[in-house]
């Protein structure tokens, strides 16, 4: 089994709600910082505050691309290139923290506007992902959620994953197990009593059998740093990345 046990599963409309929740997090979360603020450090190496702004803004206006493509039919990749999608997060992180900020707003108001605007014959069409992945329109509110919600948590500014939507985590932990179910690595059986799920990777050796809430689960699987242990009281065994 590569997915998880429990009932229930994301909808397109959670998917939008869970978007909207996560962009406000993100909202909320820069108010009021201002240069210093964003050159703090985040969860993610390397990146401060502003990188990870930047990439959410960017991700905003790459997804209305493929919004766009959804509308018209003509294909409009998420970012010209690779180099492309780096230099923007670049250029975006240096501006002016009020700017910065202004920008975040703008994009996902904008993407929201355009997403708004689809009929149900236009949510059906398909587009390209940056990854190369061919998919209906219908999972761009999916893919934005997971975007601003897991973000939210890693600017580092005291935004958790148990602040997050308990059904927006379990459908997190399920699109991560089937990711990573593709991917060496060991073999792991997680359980989340409270939420009735359990998530299993398949891998190397004998699964390794961990316990733990919902909310550390999804952090252990994103590869957020996360205090799960093994049965045996051994730490939770490293995992490659994910994306």
């Amino acid at each position: 089994m590569t997915n998880s046990t429990r009932t229930g599963a994301r909808t397109f409309d959670d998917a939008r709600r869970w978007a909207l929740i996560g962009a406000e997090l993100i909202s909320d979360a820069v108010a009021g910082l201002d240069d210093a603020g964003y050159a703090a450090p985040t969860a993610l190496p390397g990146w401060t505050r502003a990188h990870v702004a930047a990439h959410v803004a960017a991700n905003a206006e790459a997804l209305s691309n493929l919004v766009n493509w959804a509308a018209t039919g003509e294909p409009t990749p998420m970012y010209a290139s690779p180099e492309e999608r780096a230099a923007g997060i670049e250029r975006g992180r240096a501006l002016p923290a009020a700017e910065l900020s202004a920008w975040l707003r703008r994009s996902a108001d904008a993407l929201e506007a355009r997403m708004d605007r689809l009929t149900d014959e236009q949510w059906r069409h398909e587009v390209v992902t940056a990854q190369g992945r061919t998919v209906p329109a219908t999972e761009l509110p999916w893919m934005r959620s997971r975007e601003v919600c897991v973000h939210a948590v890693d600017l580092a500014t005291g935004v958790s994953f148990a602040d997050l939507p308990a059904g927006f985590l379990a459908a997190l932990c399920d699109d991560v197990t089937a990711r990573r179910a593709a991917s060496p690595g060991p073999a792991v059986t997680l359980r989340a009593p409270a939420a009735g799920a359990v998530w299993e990777l398949p891998g190397d050796g004998e699964s390794i059998g961990i316990t733990g809430e919902l909310h550390d689960i999804a952090a252990y699987l994103t590869g957020r740093g996360t205090a799960l242990r093994a049965a045996d009281g051994s730490p939770a065994p490293a995992l490659a990345a994910w994306l």
